[in-house]
């Protein structure tokens, strides 16, 4: 639950804002003071590390530091059949070796993988909501070692449950009407919160009937393609043309989340995109960074959908988890549709990836149909 208490007569979540703070300085690649009842570990980014702070952290940890690692990184390192968070000990913290276990491409595994304990899962967590690679440096320390330090303390219940108050305070900040080609009523409505921890959009296009079912598309942000119309994904298609469908079929809803590269920040997407350039399948250069097959989840998604008035939709998605995800937030969904985008050169592996790999209802023929030239 999460804690008040009135500042200038005004009530102040602190375990929002502990971990809004944690997240800063983890980002900044500060270490964070992470607490589990009595027990305290110091957390550090291992993509920030460096070697000044590693040699400070090391004189702390009298050789009880340790690196953890998320399953797909754990895999990618050789480790078989891993499906849990992992630890490897480090009696020395030594950044050569950090850096090979957690960046490296051809990194392997170098040592027995421990089990994670709470203060591992939440270290993780951080580095997640942090937007870096998902790969922390542990050192467990007393209040004693750390006295007079200038720390952001957070308590892991707070880090764990973050993602689900983010939903619950979920509030519509502004809205205006936003004439756009092809669909001259529309309105833009922005929420502060959700995963992205910034802004979400919902435009509403044309005058969609609330007491049926609403056709809803959920648009994770794409900057390389909605803005920039990349060729390496569909993601700019899908997003006008659902406009486009809307404004002629009496209208619909398309929320615009921040969820850049599913969940993985615009950074990590980049890298991702350096591997695939080098022949890496997109889930297996996700793979290589230490992410699963998707980061997002959609449950803020399905709180915005409520405070517009919507309780049934039809889902303009080829995504599976979208669909159960909008479900299991309790709004109906009486239907799906697909939705196309335009095959070429560059994005026809990851289109076929998404289907395999991904469960995406994608229908490759007649995509490649839509993309053949007319008569």
């Amino acid at each position: 639950m999460l804690q008040s208490r009135t500042l200038f007569g005004r009530p102040l979540e602190t375990s929002l804002v502990a971990v809004d703070r944690a997240i800063s300085e983890f980002r900044a690649g500060r270490p964070v003071l992470l607490r589990a009842g009595e027990r305290l570990v110091l957390a550090l980014s291992a993509e920030l590390a460096d070697s000044d702070l590693v040699g400070r952290l090391d004189a702390l940890a009298l050789g009880k530091a340790h690196l953890v690692l998320s399953p797909a990184r754990l895999r990618r390192l050789g480790a078989k059949s891993r499906a849990e968070i992992g630890i490897l000990a480090m009696p020395t913290l030594d950044l050569a070796r950090i850096e090979m276990l957690a960046l490296k491409i051809d990194g392997k595994v170098d040592a027995p993988v421990a089990p994670a304990s709470d203060l591992d899962d939440a270290a993780l967590e951080l580095a997640r909501l942090s937007l870096v690679l998902p790969a922390t440096i542990i050192v467990p320390v007393t209040a004693a070692q750390i006295a007079g330090e200038p720390l952001i303390e957070v308590a892991i219940e707070a880090v764990n449950g973050y993602r689900a108050a983010q939903a619950a305070t979920l509030t519509i900040v502004g809205r205006a009407p936003v004439p756009l080609e092809g669909a001259a009523e529309t309105e833009f409505v922005v929420f502060r919160g959700g995963e992205g921890l910034r802004d979400q959009v919902a435009i509403i296009v044309g005058n969609p009937d609330l007491t049926a079912a609403v056709p809803v598309r959920l648009h994770s942000a794409c900057l390389t393609g909605d803005l920039f119309g990349s060729l390496k994904c569909d993601c700019g298609d899908q997003l006008r043309e659902t406009v486009q469908w809307m404004a002629e079929n009496e209208g619909g809803i398309l929320l615009y989340l921040d969820q850049e590269g599913r969940g993985n920040g615009i950074s990590n997407k980049m890298r991702a995109y350096k591997l695939q350039s080098q022949g890496w399948d997109t889930y297996d250069a996700d793979e290589v960074l230490g992410f699963d097959l998707d980061q997002r989840q959609f449950d803020f998604a399905a709180t915005m959908l409520k405070q517009l008035g919507v309780t049934r939709v039809t889902a303009l998605t080829n995504n599976p988890l979208k669909v159960g995800a909008i479900k299991a937030a309790g709004v109906e969904v009486v239907g799906t549709q697909r939705v196309l985008g335009r095959p070429n050169v560059h994005n026809v592996r990851y289109l076929a990836s998404k289907r395999d790999r991904a469960g995406h209802s994608i229908d490759m023929d007649a995509l490649m149909a839509r993309a053949a030239p007319k008569d």
